[in-house]
């Protein structure tokens, strides 16, 4: 399994990072975005929707779960991006023998989402935020993406790290970032089946 780590500097190249990605998705693709709160997963979506040619507002769906888009792949096909916020789900409702996976699993039934998940469409794209509980009970092959905040004051010391094989996107930013909706970010894009690492590997992801 071949990782990318990609240095982010500003909100800016977070949206042109999911951008570019976007444009390398097909139909029947999932995607699994974790990170802590303010990392900047909902600015990914955005640039994801842009690279899909979405002309809605992506914003986060905490309260709504789902939320389906239309645009277009980057050969012209149509795309139905689902665009998830899995953090409400996986409550400790279960049921007596019932494992987490499982308890996953009954929620996305419940909500419909189970099928879309599982098995998307020809032109269905899955994003799905907080996904990073959901591995174990999805997608055999997919991307996960990962973005880290540095510590106060790591910024630099961030981006001087990634310079040794990772891609940098944009300009770095300077020494001393606080954490807050624009600084630097590393995101980790981990390929989870032959196509995605292909995919990452021709694009010099």
């Amino acid at each position: 399994m071949v990782e990318s780590v990609i240095t982010v500097p500003t909100d800016e190249d977070m949206r042109a990072l999911g951008e570019r990605i976007a444009r390398l998705t097909t139909g029947g693709d999932v995607l699994l975005l974790s990170g802590p709160l303010g990392a900047g997963k909902t600015t990914f979506a955005q640039g994801f929707g842009r690279g899909l040619g979405i002309s809605e507002p992506i914003v986060s769906p905490t309260f709504t779960i789902a939320r389906e888009l239309r645009g277009r792949f980057a050969d012209g096909t149509p795309a139905h991006l689902v665009h998830v916020d899995a953090y409400r789900l996986g409550g400790d409702a279960y049921a007596p023998g019932q494992d987490a996976v499982g308890r996953l699993l009954d929620e996305l039934e419940s909500l419909g989402l189970d099928e879309e998940l599982e098995d998307p469409g020809d032109h269905t794209v899955v994003l799905m935020e907080w996904g990073e509980q959901m591995a174990a009970a999805l997608a055999d092959e997919r991307l996960d993406i990962h973005i880290a905040r540095p510590a106060v004051g790591d910024g630099a010391a961030a981006v001087d790290a990634a310079g040794d094989g990772a891609a940098a996107v944009g300009a770095a930013g300077g020494s001393g970032e606080e954490i807050s909706g624009d600084g630097v970010r590393i995101v980790t894009c981990v390929p989870v089946g032959e196509s995605w690492r292909r995919r990452l590997r021709d694009a010099s992801l």
